[in-house]
């Protein structure tokens, strides 16, 4: 299954839902354009939840860095929740888990904002 993802607002908290397999393309695209609006359009405090993300190649590595930049340059802020063990791996391999703040649930995430 290609990535589908889905948003929520919740106490002023941008959630992202991401399901399936991210490997770029028109899905990731459709993301990242989505994205870019909420956090021009004023949103400050965004969480990627990774929980039922099966898979990632490199582009969705780079899918994430490029959120991330997104949200950073907007002046807002990015966590990741629930990455599943086959994600947070790749993230200690790649390094990334340096770059990125992560938390095992979604409620965890949002306390890290504060």
């Amino acid at each position: 299954m290609t990535m589908k993802f889905s948003n929520t607002v919740k106490d002023g908290i941008l959630v992202y839902s991401l399901k399936g397999k991210i490997m770029g393309g028109p899905e990731s695209a459709a993301f990242h354009d989505d994205l870019r609006k909420s956090v021009t359009g004023g949103q400050r405090k965004v969480i990627l939840d990774l929980g039922e993300v099966e898979w990632m190649n490199s582009s969705g590595l780079g899918l994430l860095i490029s959120a991330l930049t997104t949200v950073r340059s907007a002046g807002a802020e990015m966590r990741l929740a629930r990455a599943t063990d086959k994600i947070t791996s790749l993230l200690i391999i790649t390094k990334l888990n340096s770059v990125f703040e992560s938390s095992r649930t979604v409620e965890d995430a949002d306390a890290s904002f504060a």
